[in-house]
């Protein structure tokens, strides 16, 4: 027996993406089952009512998408059967999509400093809009953690555990607005995802005041080495950073600071084993003219210098996404964005405050290890 006497769900071709669909029984019928489709095959989550009166879908329901709905029902007295009808959602003026990070080169295994983020491909300012970009992300790790999201600007949101994450972690990230209203004109646009693993607890300390590194491996002291750091005028930031890349070699050039080419300060070298911790160029690298100072006293232009065997060691120990954190220096702290990874140095607390939905997330679940990234930047200062 056809069902549609039974139901009230006719094909339509203007349906709100952003709203319930909802299928309704005629006077005296019940529906005992109703199934929503998209053309990838994949059912949209449901939920009937108590009296079987309705249906409406609870899932979300993408933008300029044709769906095929299947109804069954039946009248109480005998009559049963089953309907097809279809509906097609308003196509987006503007679908929003995520460029997600780290992004999906290198070797995948990141330190546990390495911050998520989230590159927007639209403004978001409207706080519901925001709830709505948070609800649309999720992150998975093995172990679980406990984290929480910051909105960096309008485009720019930056996700990172209370503490570091754990060592060895399987990690994922997934963006799946799929639809979703965003604010008027701005839907949900395509779903992306990135997996990457952490490796060893990596936790590099310089102390500006006694010119000591001290590296821990997983907690356990490793190596402690001298250094220098740097000097009256060029001191070197305090607090957490972490590492954005490495070079085997790099031409650092005072202009790249604003030192005047000719200077007393000026230089122009190509320096070995350079671990990238600021885009404005503060490393931890090799610096073998200065040896006589290292472990004794402070005379760089704010990167971390340190033998050319001692600096080749730590860069084959660490990784992008490993901790450095500098303390001692009379330099300024370390900006919590544009400069690097600087997130660390915010408080949890004012952290959350940051998140739209203000609260922290878990991250427990499963989650897949993939690739990670590799990084760029720009000429750096001895």
């Amino acid at each position: 027996m056809d069902a549609g006497p039974l139901v009230h769900a006719a094909a339509d071709t203007d349906v709100d993406p952003s709203k319930p669909y909802t299928v309704t029984a005629a006077q005296g019928s019940r529906l005992t089952d109703v199934t929503v489709t998209g053309p990838d095959g994949k059912q949209v989550a449901g939920r009937l009512a108590d009296d079987q009166a309705s249906w409406q879908t609870t899932g979300r329901l993408r933008a300029g998408t044709h769906y095929t709905v299947q109804i069954a029902a039946d009248n109480g007295k005998g009559g049963r059967g089953v309907t097809t009808t279809a509906f097609t959602t308003l196509t987006a003026q503007n679908l929003l999509t995520a460029e997600l990070g780290p992004d999906s080169s290198g070797s995948g295994i990141y330190g546990v400093g390495q911050p998520l983020t989230v590159k927007l491909s639209a403004p978001v300012k409207d706080p519901a809009g925001r709830q709505e970009v948070e609800r649309s992300l999720s992150v998975r790790s093995e172990p679980a953690a406990t984290g929480a999201w910051y909105w960096v600007d309008d485009q720019n949101l930056h996700f990172r555990p209370q503490t570091y994450w754990p060592a060895n972690a399987k990690v994922q990230l997934v963006f799946d607005a799929a639809g979703a209203r965003i604010s008027d004109g701005l839907y949900g646009g395509d779903r992306s995802s990135l997996s990457l693993r952490t490796g060893d607890r990596v936790e590099a300390v310089v102390d500006a005041g006694t010119h000591q590194l001290t590296f821990k491996r997983n907690g356990e002291l490793v190596r402690t080495l001298p250094v220098t750091t740097g000097k009256p005028g060029f001191d070197t930031r305090n607090g957490v950073k972490v590492v954005l890349g490495q070079e085997p070699q790099v031409r650092m050039s005072g202009e790249s600071i604003g030192i005047a080419a000719g200077s007393s300060e000026s230089y122009d070298l190509q320096v070995m084993w350079a671990t990238r911790v600021t885009w404005s160029g503060e490393y931890v690298h090799a610096a073998p003219w200065s040896v006589g100072s290292q472990g004794v006293a402070n005379v760089s232009h704010g990167c971390t210098g340190m033998s050319t065997e001692n600096a080749h060691w730590f860069f084959e120990n660490t990784r992008v996404g490993d901790i450095v954190q500098v303390v001692n220096s009379l330099g300024d702290p370390m900006e919590p964005f544009g400069n690097g990874f600087g997130d660390w140095n915010v408080s949890w607390e004012d952290w959350v405050k940051h998140s739209a939905l203000g609260k922290p997330v878990s991250t427990s679940g499963t989650a897949d290890g993939g690739p990670g990234q590799a990084w760029g930047g720009l000429l750096p200062q001895v």
